[in-house]
């Protein structure tokens, strides 16, 4: 599994084009009424109304404003590259200006499409991609870190997540002598990164190991949707922590991963993009790998 990708096995993998182009368009109706925007006046600080764009919120303490729809970089590594090119472009003219991505996103091709749409227009864009040690150490996640800057065509990322910390133990090797840990810390004097954060979407708990050691983390990535509050629920246990704590959160799996809550007849896409949008968080990464979609 991946972040911010549903699962491509089984009956699903049929049926996620059609469902996604559905998901899209009814989040398009929920979520851009002519298209709000919060971003804030620049001599008064007060949110003011842009009818142009997709709304922007604090990106927790770090002074940025993300939108509040992010784009998310597995998709995105589906479509070709020219299709990928444009489909970055009209989202920038639509104010996206969140781009999520992993250095093992489509054997690193995600990274590659990311890097020659931004080309020219690096400064409109907040710029995530995520290490993939999955427990090793610094001196893999500085070797992982050079690669993504190299195939993203840019000296520095805006933030730098630990991908996928689902496992137990991971933690632990993350905040050993040499972890990962050390390398969010390096990277960030370096100038390499300016925020750092960590992602995961098995069990709350993991989050909260992470959290409990007061590391300065800027982001945190997890899924919130419709149902999580019924069961291990990172809505009622780590959002909550994060918030406090000031951390950006952003939002994966509004629907659910791979759509089985919608594929059921549970819920419509829009009530369960409208849910998890409405939560306080800083954007909700979504994967769009057409223009079909995207709009």
């Amino acid at each position: 599994m991946n972040d911010e990708a549903s699962s491509d096995s089984g009956p699903w993998k049929l049926h996620r084009r059609t469902f996604v182009k559905g998901a899209a368009l009814a989040g398009a109706a929920t979520f851009i009424p002519g298209g709000i925007s919060m971003a804030k006046d620049k001599s008064t600080g007060a949110a003011g109304m842009d009818d142009s764009q997709i709304p922007k919120k604090p990106l927790g303490k770090t002074g940025l404003q993300a939108s509040a729809l992010g784009l998310g970089g597995f998709h995105l590594g589906a479509a070709d590259q020219k299709e990928a090119v444009e489909i970055v472009a009209r989202a920038l003219d639509a104010g996206v200006n969140f781009f999520d991505n992993a250095w093992e996103y489509h054997e690193g091709e995600s990274e590659v499409r990311l890097g020659a749409a931004l080309k020219g227009k690096r400064d409109q864009a907040i710029l995530m991609t995520k290490v993939c040690t999955h427990g090793r150490g610094k001196d893999v996640a500085m070797r992982m870190l050079e690669e993504s800057l190299s195939r993203l065509q840019t000296d520095h990322l805006d933030i730098w997540q630990i991908h996928e910390v689902v496992y137990y133990n991971d933690p632990d090797l993350i905040f050993a002598p040499g972890g990962a840990a050390e390398a969010l810390l390096l990277a960030k004097q370096q100038g390499k990164v300016r925020f750092i954060g960590f992602t995961g979407h098995k069990d709350p708990a993991i989050h909260l190991k992470m959290l409990s050691h007061d590391f300065p983390f800027d982001t945190v990535q997890m899924p919130l949707n419709c149902f999580d509050a019924s069961f291990r629920s990172f809505e009622k246990q780590v959002l909550p922590e994060a918030n406090r704590r000031g951390i950006a959160v952003l939002g994966m799996k509004s629907l659910g991963g791979s759509g089985e809550m919608v594929a059921n007849g549970a819920i419509t896409p829009e009530e369960g993009l409208r849910y998890a949008m409405s939560l306080p968080v800083a954007t909700t990464i979504s994967g769009i790998d057409s223009l079909y979609v995207l709009e």
